[in-house]
């Protein structure tokens, strides 16, 4: 082996034995590159030592695997045996601990290799470099016999210039981040810098910055950070995909930019892009930040709507069964649990779209209360005898007055089911608070700005701009239930088919309201029915590539992703994969369209918020199991294995992924790519 230079690190045999190349090792995951360049060793004696010299990071409770973090930025990984964590950590018999500094060669315990080969596994011992592709450039390994802690392996690390024109480890050349912290780090840098972000907030699969200069967003640097599945521009945002670790990586981007944490740069989230000098480019820019104001009100709350829906299948099952029996205090309150999102959602969307418009939340969530109040929402019922009803117009009557004036409130509840009017709120309440802050004096501000604001907005939302939006919006739930009704499986193939495409531009916000109209009148959503298949369908298409493909990197992508779209989130199979590789998405929307027609044959309805197989409890009806959770489990099985097999025959061939390997080769230096 040649000598090591000053960026080499030196890996040493963990046990006695022979020395094997990582291919040849008995287990596919780590032969296979998918957890990092590595070696193996046969061993002939138990004694265990340190591979490298570092911080141990990771014991596992059966004893079986240890993970070591060297100074210079590589992730060791040490695992004795193949399948041994099945043997519950009985031939093992570690001394290190979390945290304990060890040297190369240094004793870690033992194994008893008798144990191991009783049970029937295999003993070899495995080291891997676990960021291989972001730390290493190449790892020469010795074949042979070797003793425990004898040099085996040089870990050739990547390297960057650092100042003064020294050459640094790349593990060790930037700031020390790892893990969500440094993807973090990537993206700011990739979308132009801290400074370029006006602010950011997040959805169940995506973070979502609004740029001050889009054009200064390199999607290439943002797409190659770790963890980043795909980007997208849409409604005013800079959409980075991130799937299920979405969370984390918000969270590493808020503490790495602290004050996008306070909420005080949402007014100036919409990007400032030139004004529009056409008729055309006009309505392009007003469709665009109305979908920008609904996704920044509605992403902060998806989830909990999603929790709410499942509540509610879960409490219609409970009472099916004869658990729960409706009237008792036991349904009060879970129904309560499970409702309260639903019929308060005018403060809890004034409060976020306060914050995205940049008006004051508590202000807004308290004309959201105005809304929902009790008194308030009894006047909607027409049929009271104190109040007079001069007229209907669709869904709207006139049954009060303020101050003279005829206010019109939609029947039912529809005001606390409805984000529409309280949205206009808060965009009435932006305009009218620099007003208010400009003419009265500082030293009475703090007490008449609200209250005039308050009165104002309220004002103008009950008696002009209320009525306005619930007939727009009652409009659109009866045009959409119009088209239901007129032919329900027409409908579903068409909307199963297309849905997904919304998705992609992150327009599906615009239909989240009709579905929660429907679920608060007339209690089901049909249109819901439909989404859900369209959902399930990206996931066979996923599970198709997961089935498929031999790419490691492409199976470690399509699992996740298969099961995130199966539980009702598409984005990592549609960014991750489908529309990568072409037809997949297509066939997948086919499989889509075949279960919204199935849905429409079946006369499927939802109860519930969150579709999938993950909401099957949305299917069931609060007054007993009927055709439509038959009906589900039929549409969304079929839809399934359309779209799984569509996609598996037609959806893509092996050489689609060439390419991408041979531009990953090159980017490792014509070293094959592992999975990340």
């Amino acid at each position: 082996m040649s000598s090591a230079s000053a960026s080499d690190t030196a890996l040493v045999a963990p046990v006695s034995g022979k020395v094997i190349a990582l291919a040849d090792v008995p287990d596919p995951v780590f032969s296979s590159g998918a957890l990092g360049e590595g070696f193996g060793v046969a061993p002939t004696s138990g004694d265990v030592v340190a591979p490298a010299s570092g911080t141990i990071t990771m014991v596992a409770e059966t004893g079986h695997a240890v993970g070591i973090a060297t100074p210079d930025g590589l992730e060791v990984l040490l695992h004795l045996g193949v399948d041994t964590v099945e043997l519950e950590g009985r031939p093992f018999h570690l001394t290190v601990a979390v945290g304990q500094e060890v040297r190369s060669g240094q004793s870690m315990g033992t194994m008893d290799l008798a144990a191991i080969k009783a049970a029937g596994k295999d003993t070899t011992s495995i080291v891997a470099v676990t960021n291989s592709a972001k730390a290493l450039a190449e790892l020469r390994v010795t074949a042979g016999q070797a003793q425990a802690g004898a040099g085996v392996a040089t870990a050739v690390l990547k390297t960057t210039a650092g100042a003064a024109g020294t050459v640094l480890p790349a593990a060790t050349a930037d700031d020390g981040l790892t893990g969500f912290d440094a993807t973090a780090r990537d993206i700011i840098a990739g979308v132009g810098r801290a400074d370029n972000i006006r602010s950011v907030i997040h959805c169940i699969t995506r973070v979502r910055f609004y740029l001050k200069d889009e054009s200064l967003a390199d999607d290439a640097a943002v797409t190659s950070a770790d963890g980043v599945i795909d980007v997208a521009r849409a409604g005013g945002q800079y959409q980075v995909v991130i799937g299920a670790a979405v969370g984390d990586v918000y969270d590493a981007v808020i503490k790495q930019v602290p004050r996008l944490a306070e909420g005080a740069d949402e007014a100036e989230a919409a990007p400032a892009a030139p004004k529009p000098t056409t008729p055309i480019g006009w309505v392009k820019y007003g469709f665009s930040s109305l979908i920008g104001v609904i996704t920044g009100s509605m992403i902060p709350v998806i989830g909990v709507l999603a929790a709410s829906g499942i509540l509610k299948g879960i409490l219609a099952l409970l009472t099916q069964f004869n658990v729960v029996d409706t009237g008792t205090s036991t349904y009060t309150f879970i129904d309560a649990m499970a409702s309260s999102m639903f019929y308060f959602l005018p403060i809890i969307i004034g409060f976020t779209s306060a914050r995205r418009l940049g008006a004051d939340p508590i202000i807004v969530a308290i004309i959201g209360g105005v809304l929902t109040f009790p008194s308030v929402v009894s006047m909607a019922d027409s049929s009271a005898e104190d109040y007079h009803v001069i007229a209907r117009i669709g869904r709207t009557v006139f049954n009060s007055d303020f101050f003279g004036i005829p206010v019109s409130l939609p029947e039912g509840n529809a005001y606390a089911y409805s984000i529409f009017p309280i949205i206009v709120a808060a965009w009435l309440a932006s305009k009218i608070e620099p007003w208010l802050k400009r003419w009265i004096p500082a030293v009475v501000r703090s007490i008449f700005a609200p209250l005039l604001e308050i009165f104002i907005v309220s004002t103008l939302v009950l008696v002009v701009f209320g009525p306005i939006v619930m007939t727009i919006s009652g409009g659109i739930a009866q045009g959409v239930s119009w088209v239901l009704g007129l032919s329900y499986p027409v409908a579903g193939l068409l909307i199963g088919g297309f849905y997904q495409c919304l998705v992609i531009f992150g327009l599906h916000w615009a239909v989240i309201p009709i579905i929660s109209q429907q679920i608060a009148d007339p209690g089901y959503s049909p249109l819901n029915a439909i989404v859900s298949a369209s959902m399930i369908a990206q996931g066979g298409g996923a599970l198709a590539l997961w089935v498929k493909a031999k790419s490691p990197r492409i199976k470690q992508l399509a699992g996740p992703a298969t099961i995130s779209a199966l539980c009702g989130v598409t984005e990592p199979a549609m960014y991750g994969l489908n529309l990568k590789y072409g037809r997949v998405f297509i066939t997948a929307s086919i499989g889509g369209a075949v279960g919204g027609l199935l849905t429409g044959l079946f006369d499927v309805n939802m109860w519930g918020f969150t579709g999938a197989f993950v909401g099957f409890p949305s299917f069931v009806n609060p007054e007993g199991l009927d055709g439509s959770f038959t009906g589900f489990w039929i549409a969304s099985i079929v839809t399934l294995a359309v779209s799984f097999l569509a996609t598996y025959f037609f959806g893509f061939k092996e050489s689609d992924f060439e390419t991408e390997r041979t531009v990953e080769k090159v980017r490792l230096g014509n070293r094959e790519p592992v999975a990340r």
